[in-house]
């Protein structure tokens, strides 16, 4: 039996929800991934009209008889309809319903033609014997007996699912995800939640602690139980990986678990050697690492003490003679700085190539390529995102991938085909935006890198660290075995770039330079604004046309918005929603909905947010909506002119990108950079935030915003220490050499 939903009441607790029943007669869009449903519902009440209906609705066939429970409201863009809370699905009772249930597609095989067959055989009777006597339908002549066994199948399914959605959702559980907890688990669904609800952090994307804490509750499993004491753990090890740290010391960890479950400590603490024991954990002296973490760093410290161990495979070259030879092709000297940079990295198999915008490190890469070039060495160039890639391959002259490209990731396989067993056939790797890899990705990069072959590592180790664990750059820098070219000298100073230097300036300490004194087009601009609602309507202006009336800029293609937050008035969210409307106003058929909120429109600037190796974009990735089909719910979004087709279903992989996050930004390049920089912003106002935020301009960099916020960022170096053992393991090893 169904049970019959409780109204919800108001916030206040005063007034009951509306109780809305009908028949549904047409589902106008529904999102697979939340559940997310628009549709018409002919009311029960004679004389009605059909209504809109939205709400978190699952596998309710055209047909069901449906009670809704909700409230009536009126959407500025489409009119009075009605949102429902809670739904059960109420079998019809009348011989047409009974027809139409049936035919609806809710069962494979049966159409309008045989449910009205079995209607007319069984009459009233006909969800009677479906339920408890469905091998009577061998009974209704035109079935035959194979179709009769598959109707049979797929209707006590249907009806186990119904059950399974019902329980979910009447124990606290969304839609959206009873539809991710059945399509995961299927019959066992209800085990699965009732046993260990904790379960579903790993299994389902989406569902963390919190969720599935709130799941064990309703089930009515206690606070003290062991699967929710490790759950609990790896919660609070997640949440520290989330912020750069790869372990925790034990006293921490034991802390934020007590805090977290509220129950004694002497519990919180036997959650740790089951987790161990399954390896799940790894306990290093005072530290808990997550198990892949502890050997991830284990594996990049021997990688990178077998790399550095023994003579690059050139030999040994004269920096000064090989210089002559390339003089013409390079087309200018090198600085000193520069030419003294190219000769450590050249002596050695594995170096470090550092230093902010406009010092010379795409200059030595091309040098270092001219150098090498003739001499049967196998090269490869890599960088952790496509733009990046692209970045290093203009600089270097020779074709350059992503990362996850250059190790063969294979979603089928399940990881790198490339690795320790199968390593990349190369000489000499060189490695650029380094600063972003956490320790997870340079692991399995090292991995892959063959005996005898050298590496290069290029990076800012001054802006912002990777968003993964751990410290990579910094720590190989720190350990100091591993030759650091150190680049300070800003060369583009020399071409009138004010965004160099003020980057630098920033970088040391001081508010920016606004009086140049240089030659050429002026390409940093401050505008103090205090009012959050101005520097709004600025970046608007800005990008709506004052841009692109001096400078020539696309809007879309050459000016990106950075912010440091996602939330308020000046953050990604709201930004993006201003820009889209002033930007690319929608068109009729033209727009795309899943269901949260945010509407794509063909034009929309957009960006992947996470890997996806099948359609071969990743996290960070931009691109642009080019199509959009309605009859088949799929939208065309282009990266690098490839296009990329995601059904409704995955459309919450994209946000807007019109307004990125600095952090999304990591890696990349614009020709105009606009930043907004505000107290708003407080706690994330870092020096490493505001000089990675400046530095993405490539021609034109505006900083918006109150000079206080500006002076607090750029007085506070204090960086959050990452948990991170790369190097003391560095220096380990190589103390044993």
């Amino acid at each position: 039996m169904l049970k019959r939903p409780a109204p919800p009441t108001s916030p206040q607790n005063e007034t009951p929800a509306e109780l809305l029943s009908g028949v549904l007669e047409r589902i106008t869009f529904h999102s697979e991934a939340t559940g997310f449903t628009v549709a018409r519902l002919q009311p029960d009440a004679p004389g009605s009209e059909p209504v809109t209906v939205v709400g978190m609705l699952s596998d309710a066939p055209i047909g069901s008889s449906l009670e809704l429970a909700g409230r009536w409201q009126r959407d500025p863009r489409h009119g009075r309809q009605f949102k429902f809370e809670s739904h059960r699905i109420v079998k019809p009772t009348t011989i047409k319903g009974m027809e139409k249930y049936l035919g609806s597609g809710l069962i494979k095989g049966v159409g309008p033609v045989n449910a009205a067959r079995i209607v007319n055989h069984f009459g009233i009777d006909t969800l009677e014997v479906l339920d408890h006597n469905p091998e009577r339908l061998s009974e209704v002549k035109g079935l035959g007996s194979k179709l009769a066994a598959r109707i049979k199948e797929t209707w006590l399914e249907q009806r186990d699912i119904h059950e399974i959605m019902i329980f979910l959702q009447g124990h606290d559980i969304s839609a959206a995800y009873a539809v991710k907890i059945y399509k995961t688990y299927g019959r066992k669904a209800l085990r699965v939640v009732r046993e260990n609800p904790y379960r579903l952090i790993e299994d389902i994307r989406g569902v963390g602690f919190k969720i599935a804490d709130r799941i064990a509750v309703s089930v009515g499993l206690p606070r003290d139980d062991p699967a929710r004491i490790k759950a609990g753990l790896l919660f609070v090890l997640d949440e520290a990986m989330g912020q750069g740290h790869c372990y925790l010391e034990r006293g921490e960890l034991f802390a934020a678990g007590r805090t977290l479950l509220e129950v004694p400590t002497a519990l919180v603490e036997a959650g740790l050697p089951e987790l161990a024991g399954a390896e799940q954990v790894v306990i290093s002296g005072e530290r808990v690492y997550p198990g892949f973490l502890y050997h991830a760093e284990l594996g990049a410290a021997g990688s990178l003490v077998r790399i550095g161990d023994g003579p690059a495979p050139w030999g040994r070259l004269d920096p000064v003679a090989e210089l002559r030879k390339i003089r013409g092709k390079i087309g200018f000297e090198l600085a000193e700085e520069q030419a003294e940079a190219l000769g450590l990295v050249l002596a050695s198999r594995l170096a470090v190539l550092t230093g902010g915008p406009g010092t010379g490190k795409s200059t030595i890469l091309k040098a270092m390529m001219l150098m090498l070039e003739g001499k049967g060495l196998r090269i490869l160039l890599a960088a952790p995102t496509g733009r990046a890639a692209k970045r290093l391959a203009e600089a270097a002259g020779r074709d350059a991938s992503t990362i996850h490209r250059l190790l063969e990731f294979s979603a089928f396989e399940g990881g790198f085909s490339r690795n320790g067993a199968k390593p990349l056939e190369v000489d000499l790797l060189v490695v650029d935006e380094v600063s972003m890899l956490d320790i997870v990705l340079a692991n399995a990069l090292l991995r892959a890198v063959p005996t005898g072959a050298a590496v290069l590592l290029v990076g800012d180790v001054d802006q912002l660290p990777a968003v993964g664990p751990g410290n990579f750059l910094k720590d190989i820098i720190d350990w100091g075995a591993a030759p650091v070219a150190r680049l300070t000298r800003i060369f583009r100073q020399q071409q009138g770039s004010l965004i160099s230097v003020n980057g630098a300036r920033v970088n040391n300490g001081d508010f920016f330079d606004l009086l140049p004194g240089y030659h050429g087009e002026k390409d940093f601009y401050y505008i103090n604004r205090d009012n959050l609602e101005e520097i709004e309507n600025e970046i608007v202006s800005l990008c709506a046309g004052r841009l692109a009336e001096k400078y020539g800029y696309d809007p879309m293609r050459d000016i990106q918005v950075l912010t440091p937050m996602r939330k308020g008035l000046i953050g990604v969210e709201n930004l993006n929603l201003r820009l889209q409307e002033v930007l690319n106003r929608a068109a009729p058929g033209q727009t795309a909905d899943f269901g949260s909120g945010v509407r794509f429109r063909r034009g929309d600037k957009v960006m992947q947010l996470r890997n996806n190796y099948e359609k071969e974009v990743f996290n960070g990735d931009l691109g642009f909506v080019t199509g959009i089909d309605d009859d088949d719910r799929v939208m065309t979004v282009e990266f690098d002119d490839r296009p990329v087709s995601y059904g409704l279903g995955e459309l919450n992989e994209l946000q807007l990108a019109y307004a990125v996050t600095v952090h999304k930004a990591q890696g990349s390049e614009f020709p105009c950079v606009i930043f907004p920089v505000h107290t708003a912003h407080y706690p994330l106002l870092q020096r490493n935030l505001l000089y990675t935020g400046i530095t993405r301009g490539r021609k034109l960099v505006i900083v918006i915003g109150s000079r206080k916020a500006v002076t607090i960022a750029i007085a506070n170096h204090r960086l959050q220490a990452r948990n991170s053992g790369l190097m003391e393991r560095l220096r380990e090893r190589t103390a044993d050499l």
